[in-house]
């Protein structure tokens, strides 16, 4: 007997529309559940048999059937037909045929009903999200529009293209304040096929997102001219972008900012007032740590361990804390936009580490040094100073001072340097130094 449902068959292209699925999928799964139903049903009557079920794309007229093999001998009734009982019901069934045996689906009852119902949901829900799965996975990185749809206490859910997508409180910038409707923009971050919330996981702290508002904002990213060699983000705070222009005519970071600053300003906008540091990008490393510490000018940058990529960075020292940043975060951002460890340094610091590295070595140094002086051109040019003994002569020697003319700009400071110079001694030796080139 047949099963007629027209306005359940009308239901199923109905929700075949709404969620955007083949109305094949949805068919096979309506099929599949009424097997479910009816071995529901039959097992009440111990009757275990091998289901098939058909439903007329046409006119959503069901069937269902009973398989059964044609054997010599049944063994397992529910299962097996006798040749005799098969031909008698087909006269071309042979043996090994399978037969198919409809059955009376008019009494399956609201149980069974039930159960179809639920594996038709089942089913319509992984047809669901395997449609989801396969639109969205090739759009992660995508910049979409989502329309808020309501708030949830970890996370805001969006529809984007009739489907919902999950922006965690995580994903979001600390100054996003939403209301229901508002449309804002994200960046697809990743489709979750197994999970039970929304699958399409978006973001708006993702560098993905600031990227593609770049290439939004400024034809020459979106043509190729400027391209974006790296980014990096402390959301809702700061960002760098290191930028470098195919073109020799272009400038690249006059083309990311804009006349007046107006293309960036939009982006800056849309990110919360995120400020963003826009780097020009340089082959040479050197150069491109030290464009990355912006606004801080870089006087020096040293390679110290070019195995681990470690620099030192030495500034003026009116530079250091912008260098810096506030708690780090400027150094920071530059460390990840380079990938070289960066270690700041004030120009008065680095000086300090220079005379306290060289007095320490002065001891070491004047165990190396002969016992025959090699500076005796130093008391030979200035004669007998009080205090000028072996000992000093030679530290100064090691220090780089081996005759007057080596001492002539000297200061007090520099020689105090010296083991076994005190301040008088320092006079005494400018004023010789001096004396003898006639000041």
């Amino acid at each position: 007997m047949a099963l007629v449902a027209t306005s359940f068959f009308d239901s199923v292209k109905m929700i075949a529309v709404e969620k955007g699925i083949p109305e094949e999928d949805v068919f096979k799964a309506v099929e599949e559940s009424l097997v479910k139903a009816a071995e529901k049903y039959f097992q009440g009557f111990d009757f275990y048999g091998n289901f098939q079920a058909q439903m007329e794309r046409d006119t959503g007229e069901f069937h269902v059937y009973a398989l059964k093999q044609v054997v010599p001998i049944v063994e397992e009734e529910d299962l097996e037909i006798s040749l005799e009982e098969a031909q008698a019901l087909n006269p071309a069934a042979a043996e090994g045929d399978t037969l198919w045996l409809p059955q009376d689906t008019s009494q399956l009852g609201r149980i069974a009903a039930q159960a179809a119902k639920q594996v038709l949901v089942q089913k319509v829900r992984e047809a669901e999200r395997d449609r989801i799965f396969t639109d969205f996975a090739d759009r992660i990185g995508e910049v979409v529009v989502g329309e808020v749809k309501r708030f949830e206490k970890s996370a805001i859910i969006l529809e984007i293209d009739r489907v919902e997508a999950m922006l965690k409180r995580s994903e979001a910038l600390r100054g996003d304040r939403f209301d229901k409707g508002q449309r804002i923009k994200v960046v697809i971050s990743a489709v979750d096929k197994s999970a039970k919330d929304p699958q399409v996981q978006v973001s708006r702290t993702d560098p993905r997102l600031l990227i593609k508002l770049f290439d939004q904002e400024v034809p020459e990213i979106h043509d190729g001219t400027v391209v974006i060699r790296s980014c990096v983000r402390e959301a809702g705070d700061r960002a760098k972008v290191a930028v470098h222009s195919l073109d020799p005519d272009v400038d690249p970071v006059g083309a990311c900012v804009g006349l007046k600053g107006s293309r960036v300003q939009a982006i800056i906008r849309e990110l919360k007032n995120e400020k963003i540091d826009i780097v020009r990008f340089d082959e040479d490393s050197s150069r491109f740590i030290a464009n990355a510490l912006n606004p801080a000018k870089a006087l020096r940058v040293t390679v110290t361990d070019l195995e681990h990529r470690r620099v030192e960075v030495v500034v003026d020292d009116e530079q250091l804390s912008i260098a810096i940043g506030k708690r780090g975060q400027n150094v920071r951002l530059a460390a990840k936009l380079t990938g070289w460890n960066i270690d700041v340094r004030s120009e008065a610091e680095k000086r300090r580490e220079t005379e306290a590295a060289m007095v320490q070595a002065l001891p070491e140094m004047a165990a190396k040094v002969p016992d025959e002086h090699p500076s005796s051109q130093l008391l030979e040019e200035l004669g007998s100073i009080e205090g000028l003994i072996d000992a000093v002569v030679k530290n100064l020697a090691l220090a780089g001072y081996t005759n007057a003319k080596s001492l002539y700009t000297v200061t007090v400071e520099q020689l105090l340097t010296v083991d076994g110079i005190d301040q008088d001694l320092a006079f005494r030796l400018i004023d010789a130094v001096h004396a003898r080139f006639g000041e």
